[in-house]
């Protein structure tokens, strides 16, 4: 029953327990026997070599159980800058979010870049705060910077109890109950009266959660301003609408790794996460009409689902992780590839445990799976039914902001490192592999110096090849500063047909990344030779004129030329519109742009006079300034050229002692560009 469905995403700041909290899930619901931890190495979710060795998540790990008779699929997804790619199209297909917090570290730099994503995609979600046993939590902090720091209104429906400095249990405020965990690992739930000593606080809190909930429900509103009983049901029924709808956010504690609170969460995320029935229906597009129309989540209707994430199994080639949206696909069956255009045979579909596969004959609308046997397939793409040809709207994805070059160190290398790097672009979209024709390079992208660092480790163990890797390099790119005007004639004349193509363009600076216009009147140019124009001002601007970076924010506007009629071919005005678009770029000033982070600092405060000198040294400039639990948070924007091994700075200017997350920002001009 697609009712007993909940599609969630773990999402989080890195090491605020997203991990720790799904082992336990698994655990409590009965799918694994022993609780593995991140900081031993033998969590279930956290399978690659690379996540055990570091203890934190690299790749969305999806997994599947059962709690009180409701099916949850889960994802469990990185906190790490550097792979937040894989929070994005994690939450692109699913329903609902748990977004868990630390309760000493409340809001921070990753928890507003995940709770953005959230946004984008209107994902209902529900706060854990855990570490709820760590020394200097504070529940009602991180409460408050849930609305401060992230606008977001939430309801506290459970308190923390703490005796003699021991979390020690959970005060239910809607059922007003003290709740304790006991047993063996925190496996028995035993509910009592609350203690005397803390009913004043929680018949507090309650009413604050009632108030709150009044002010977001009308039928709440109604009951409360005729001071009648509020019954659990209506509460319960309350919570749910405005969770769905994204007016409030309920808030709930506990303590993962002590085993305090995870069965609570489980039942948050029944009671107030989302089926596939009570999300707004996405839209796809009508390939043979191009007209718009709501997928329903229905078994009945024509099949349809997203591919949002791909993976290479040596054994069994790529599996593709899909969202199912309606219809049902049967093993041995066969799709239709919309975005490709080529249809298909499916080979196997399997449930996922981490990287444990459960074959499966049949997947429906509504569930998340891997399909097996497809070999044209990459993120984003749409597959459905023959007979109804819809494309669903793809996922988009940051450009990669940091460049390595790699070479192989012998012949055999040469060979192998090709196809290794194909799998792993495949698998990964903010990857990329591209080739500097100026110095022969061949050079590797990515998010950050974390991500390249384990894709060149994963070439060395999982495909066993050698190779030299240089400096990190910063992706810089081009664009001009003003106006500018060409007019080539492009004449090449040999012993049988010539070549003749003639163009009057101009530049511009903008905006957008990229815009083409022809103001061509009475067929100077013919129609048919328009798009060659196009694709040669289009190949110009792959490399700038300055350092061979491509070139961004630019119009380009066919203004006139001339053609001749035994002469001129589409490769000759491809040619004329190259040759004319990099003349007209030397005269409109070009100048070099470079990515600008921006870096989030946590310190005590004593060393915050040395981090800013720091930043200022890095051509960085400072945005902001909050003093937090004693707590300096800096916020500011630097160069990605001056942040190569800035952790390592960090720490000695700070004996250690302070953090800090960076994230891509914009492009802006370089100014020590000569």
């Amino acid at each position: 029953m697609l009712k007993e469905i909940r599609n969630i995403g773990i999402i989080a700041h890195i090491d605020a327990g997203k991990t720790t909290t799904t082992e336990r899930i698994l655990f409590y619901t009965g799918l694994t026997h022993r609780m593995g931890e991140t900081h031993d190495g033998e969590s279930v979710m956290d399978y690659m070599a690379y996540e055990k060795e570091r203890g934190i998540t690299i790749t969305s790990a999806a997994t599947r159980c059962i709690w009180k008779d409701h099916h949850i699929n889960i994802i469990d997804t990185p906190g790490h800058v550097d792979f937040t790619a894989e929070v994005e199209r994690s939450l692109r297909i699913l329903d609902g979010a748990v977004v868990i917090f630390c309760a000493k570290g409340g809001v921070e730099p990753q928890s507003e870049t995940v709770w953005r994503q959230a946004d984008k995609y209107r994902v209902p979600r529900i706060a854990f705060v855990n570490k709820m046993d760590a020394v200097g939590a504070d529940y009602h902090r991180v409460v408050k910077q849930i609305n401060s720091r992230l606008g977001a209104t939430p309801l506290v429906l459970s308190l923390p109890v703490v005796e003699d400095d021991q979390f020690c249990g959970i005060i239910d405020l809607l059922e007003m109950k003290y709740i304790t965990f006991s047993g063996r690992l925190g496996n028995e739930v035993i509910q009592t009266d609350i203690p005397a000593r803390h009913q004043e606080e929680a018949q507090s809190w309650r009413n604050v959660m009632i108030e709150t909930l009044a002010e977001n429900d009308e039928s709440i509103l109604e009951l409360y301003y005729e001071e009648t009983t509020i019954s659990l049901e209506a509460m319960l029924g309350a919570i749910r609408r405005n969770t769905l709808n994204n007016s409030i956010v309920p808030v709930v504690c506990g303590s993962s790794y002590k085993n305090i609170g995870v069965q609570l969460l489980l039942n948050s995320i029944i009671n107030y996460l989302p089926s596939p029935l009570e999300v707004k229906p996405t839209t796809a597009r009508l390939l043979e009409s191009d007209k718009e129309i709501e997928i329903l989540p229905d078994t009945n209707e024509k099949f349809s689902a997203l591919v949002f994430k791909i993976v290479s199994d040596r054994h069994v080639g790529k599996l593709a992780f899909a969202r199912i949206y309606s219809g049902q696909l049967k093993a041995g069956s066969y799709i239709y590839n919309s975005t490709t255009g080529k249809k298909e045979r499916v080979g196997r579909l399997v449930k996922m445990h981490a990287n444990h596969r459960e074959e499966i004959d049949e997947v429906k609308a509504g569930d998340i799976a891997a399909v097996i046997g497809l070999k044209d397939i990459t993120t984003g793409d749409t597959i459905c039914d023959e007979s109804r040809p819809v494309l669903l709207e793809a996922i988009e994805f940051p450009d990669p902001v940091i460049q390595v070059a790699i070479e192989p160190k012998t012949q055999a290398d040469q060979a192998r490192i090709g196809e290794a790097l194909a799998r792993i672009s495949a698998e990964d979209p903010t990857f990329k592999v591209t080739h500097n024709h100026d110095t022969g390079q061949m050079l590797i992208e990515g998010m950050g110096e974390l991500h390249l660092e384990i894709i060149t480790e994963r070439l060395s163990r999982e495909y066993g090849v050698e190779f030299n890797t240089g400096r990190p390099q910063v992706a810089y790119k081009e664009t001009i500063s003003r106006s500018a005007q060409q007019n080539t004639r492009y004449v090449k004349q040999t012993g049988g047909k010539g070549q003749y193509a003639h163009v009057i363009i101009s530049l511009e600076p903008t905006e957008e990344v990229f815009v083409f216009e022809s103001k061509v009147v009475g067929g100077a140019v013919p129609r048919e030779y328009i798009p060659a124009v196009e694709a040669g001002i289009k190949q110009a601007l792959r490399e700038g004129i300055l350092e061979g970076y491509p070139v961004v924010n630019v119009k380009a506007v066919l203004l006139d030329g001339s053609y001749h009629e035994v002469d001129s071919s589409e490769l000759a005005f491809k040619t004329a519109a190259m040759l004319a678009t990099k003349e007209c770029m030397k005269k409109a000033q070009p100048k070099l742009l470079e990515p600008i982070m921006c870096l989030e600092i946590t310190s005590p405060e004593e060393f915050t006079g040395n981090i800013i000198n720091n930043i200022s040294n890095r051509r960085g400039r400072l945005d902001s300034m909050n003093m937090e639990n004693n707590t300096q948070i800096i916020k500011g924007y630097v160069p990605l050229a001056e942040l190569f091994g800035y952790s390592t700075v960090l720490r000695s200017l700070t004996q250690g002692r302070a953090g800090f997350s960076m994230q891509f920002s914009h492009y802006e001009e370089n100014q020590n560009a000569s």
